[in-house]
């Protein structure tokens, strides 16, 4: 037999690339716009991410476009991405998470509403929420399996228009979908440092946010002093602010970088992640690395056991806890109140240990228990995303 051939990243938000992740890791995040036909792509640029010369004389707005004219050329339509069997089993059978962001179209694009169309813009974010819910019920996708969140202010509004039943949240601060990547970055910055990440929780609760997303700039130490207020981490005494702020609320981190990767689940944060090749075994924070601690959760014990691994052995060690560790799934009641106590203890928890064992008794863990989530799948890639690569 040959060499086992080395795994190549696929492009963003591709079926391959999120079958992959979804398969590895405890479930993916994607974008979803609505087509010129009322269809619904799976795509985060604004403009349709092909070589220029592919878009002479046609408008660059993914609005513009129909699902079929999409899908020609490469992109991933969200009925088809459900309707692919092993996607299908992970995120029905198997417990993983789809955390989907809602993307507005240029204000200038068909459907964009223009800049001061505020009517326009619940309307569409409620529109894409409500057409994705549908799917997400015909494919028998759990509730608590999926998550719809937007740059989007009044998000509010368009989740009580849309009446899901599925949990969702603002991403905030707030990104309009125009300018560029550094003009974004300045306007954001003000309410970034005007919200601490106490504020950021209370904020998302009064708005009847069920979780909570958060960028990494919180808990990194070069910028987690910017907001005014009491700052959190993920050692010490920052730590124990984290928790008395978080109040149990689920929480999920972006973009969460190798090397705080580790730290971030042992908060018991969510961290969405770029990096999904799966010979990526070894952290730069010095940690073997465990890909699936929702939906295959190691135990106090065993996380000690990881913690330890040297990095000449951490091969042997995580094929070890991959054989002896039941899935969320296979777990039995006792090993299933053995995690659970020990995640209320060490994070805070506010619920009782039976009241989560009771509500979270099939495939899908507690939502609270911190996830490794494909970031657009197995990872965001160069510009433009499909450039004649494989999807």
């Amino acid at each position: 037999m040959g060499a086992k051939a080395a795994w190549r990243q696929a492009p963003e938000n591709t079926l391959n690339s999120l079958r992959h992740a979804i398969t590895l890791m405890d479930g993916v995040e994607f974008d979803l716009r609505i087509t010129a036909d009322q269809q619904l792509v799976i795509h985060h640029d604004r403009d349709v991410s092909i070589p220029k010369h592919q878009l002479e004389g046609r408008e660059p707005w993914v609005e513009a476009w129909t699902l079929d004219e999409l899908e020609a050329v490469g992109f991933l339509g969200f009925e088809r991405f459900l309707s692919h069997p092993e996607v299908h089993d992970h995120w029905s059978n198997r417990g993983k998470m789809g955390t989907v962001e809602i993307k507005r179209p240029h204000p200038r694009a068909p459907m964009g509403g223009g800049l001061l169309g505020k009517q326009a813009h619940i309307d569409h974010v409620a529109k894409a929420m409500t057409m994705a819910e549908t799917l997400l019920d015909e494919f028998n996708i759990p509730h608590e399996n999926a998550v719809f969140y937007s740059f989007h202010k009044h998000m509010p509004a368009s989740a009580k228009r849309a009446g899901t039943r599925r949990p969702w949240a603002a991403l905030i601060p707030y990104i309009p979908p125009y300018g560029s990547r550094r003009q974004q970055r300045l306007q954001v910055l003000p309410t970034f440092v005007t919200t601490s990440f106490q504020r950021l929780r209370r904020r998302h609760q009064k708005q009847g946010s069920t979780m909570l997303p958060c960028a990494v700039e919180y808990f990194q130490p070069s910028t987690s002093w910017l907001p005014l207020g009491r700052s959190v981490g993920l050692q010490g005494r920052a730590l124990e602010r984290l928790h008395r702020a978080r109040a149990g609320m689920p929480t999920y981190v972006w973009p969460a970088r190798p090397a705080m990767e580790h730290g971030l689940l042992r908060a018991g944060l969510t961290a969405l992640t770029d990096r999904a090749d799966p010979e990526f075994t070894w952290l730069p924070s010095g940690h073997a690395r465990w890909t699936r601690p929702a939906t295959r959760p190691l135990t106090d014990d065993q996380w000690s056991t990881l913690q330890a691994a040297p990095e000449d052995d951490h091969r042997s060690v995580l094929a070890s806890l991959d054989r002896e560790t039941p899935t969320w799934a296979e777990a039995d009641a006792a090993h299933r109140r053995t995690l659970v106590e020990g995640w209320r203890t060490r994070w805070h928890w506010h619920e009782s240990t039976d009241d989560v064992l009771e509500r979270f008794n099939g495939a899908t863990p507690p939502v609270a228990a911190p996830r490794l989530i494909g970031h657009r799948g197995s990872g965001k890639t160069a510009r433009p995303v499909l450039n004649g690569q494989t999807t």
